[in-house]
């Protein structure tokens, strides 16, 4: 079965750094559009970036130049780098697979993200 394994979460100060990590399972990673996605306390999940199988990323506004998705399809691994974190970015990060420009079919279970002022 599908299994997508995210890690790398934390706490950490305002201003500083985290790399997310989501390894993926039972799927022809090469071939899926990767994503991830954040849920805030009391606020829906929304898209934060998304890499397609050829590399186009798409960003959320709040975080364009302060995050990157990026991955690599021999560890079938995607990865969230985040600088400049802010306590607005507080959260729990979930990594989703999706096939081709279909909604995610295959979640994660999420790591935490907290980011003190």
């Amino acid at each position: 079965q599908v299994q997508l394994v995210e890690s790398g979460g934390g706490l950490v100060q305002a201003g500083g750094s985290l790399r997310l990590a989501c390894r993926a399972s039972g799927i022809i990673f090469a071939f899926h559009a990767m994503g991830w996605y954040r849920q805030a306390p009391g606020e829906q999940r929304e898209l934060v970036a998304r890499i397609t199988p050829g590399g186009n990323t798409n960003y959320a506004d709040s975080v364009k130049g302060r995050f990157t998705i990026s991955r690599d399809n021999a560890k079938n691994t995607v990865y969230l780098q985040m600088n400049t974190l802010k306590p607005e970015d507080t959260a729990v990060y979930y990594c989703a697979a999706a096939a081709g420009n279909a909604t995610p079919h295959s979640w994660g279970q999420g790591t935490q993200v907290t980011v003190s002022s």
